[in-house]
């Protein structure tokens, strides 16, 4: 149901019922400032719809998504790293201090060269996932630019016939002001009672326009943030699919790596071992 004002409103503001010359221009005055007001606000959602899809912003997109990558394989590359030296540490602790520096130059070459491997297969996936995705991402905002394009050229006439509305009130006014004084003549009523209408059907009008862009621009908005995200995860999850696949095989090589470093260290003691109990007398063994 629609809002209804008191009744003095209308009174003391439709030019309609203006009782004299002054009472008319006076109220012609604010009827075209606010057909300038809703041609203003409309034009400024205009813009505001359009602005994900002004130059350099798909750009700034990729780059977007590019970093946010940056990150995500950043942290699960330290995750790895971290838990290879963390298994390292627990290998020089059970070796003990003895043999820990052996050990630790023994197999730091190896895995320097475990963790580079899976360091660039990660990475060319990363790199894979990235391409695919800001395709998809950019190909997205290029669909969602045509259509907004067609509702920005669809409602900027609406705009246009606003500030039009606007001139012609004040060129009545103006008319109005130069009659002077005095009693409203039939002619310039009759006149002034029609565009009176024509403004309360196009500022209704207009007014409607400008809610539906603002809905609008509040969906764009929402679709090019789900876009974005929607891009970032497909990285993150081949990101999570190439761990998945490269982990087991990255657990076999540790495994093999730290068991070649304990039977090596075994092997140094036996032969420690064996020295030293060959020089001992025999009265003792």
């Amino acid at each position: 149901m629609p809002h209804v004002f008191p009744d003095w409103v209308a009174e003391l503001t439709d030019p309609r019922r203006a009782g004299n010359l002054e009472e008319l221009a006076d109220r012609l005055v604010p009827l075209a400032e606010r057909a300038v007001d809703v041609s203003r606000r409309l034009q400024e959602q205009l813009t505001e719809v359009n602005a994900p899809f002004e130059p350099g912003r798909p750009r700034a997109l990729v780059d977007g998504l590019q970093r946010r990558a940056e990150e995500a394989f950043a942290e699960v590359n330290g995750e790895i790293e971290s838990t290879t030296r963390a298994r390292m540490e627990r290998l020089l602790t059970r070796v003990g201090a003895r043999d820990a520096a052996a050990l630790r130059a023994a197999l730091a070459p190896e895995l320097s060269a475990q963790r580079r491997l899976v360091a660039e297969r990660l990475g060319t996936r990363t790199g894979e996932a990235v391409q695919e995705a800001a395709k998809l991402l950019l190909d997205r905002t290029g669909l969602l630019a045509r259509s907004v394009a067609g509702l920005v050229t669809g409602t900027l006439p609406a705009a246009q016939e606003g500030l039009a509305l606007a001139g012609r009130i004040s060129a009545l006014a103006g008319k109005v002001r130069a009659e002077g004084r005095g009693p409203v003549p039939a002619e310039l009523r009759a006149h002034a009672a029609a565009l009176a209408s024509d403004a309360d059907a196009t500022l209704a009008r207009l007014e409607l326009e400008w809610s539906v862009v603002g809905a609008h621009a509040a969906a764009v908005r929402s679709a090019m943030r789900a876009a974005e995200e929607a891009a970032v995860s497909a990285v993150t999850s081949a990101l999570a699919e190439a761990v998945a696949e490269l982990a087991p095989a990255h657990i076999r090589v540790l495994a093999d790596l730290e068991h070649r470093a304990l039977a090596r260290c075994d092997a140094v003691d036996s032969a420690a071992k064996s020295a030293t109990t060959g020089d001992l007398p025999e009265s003792i063994l």
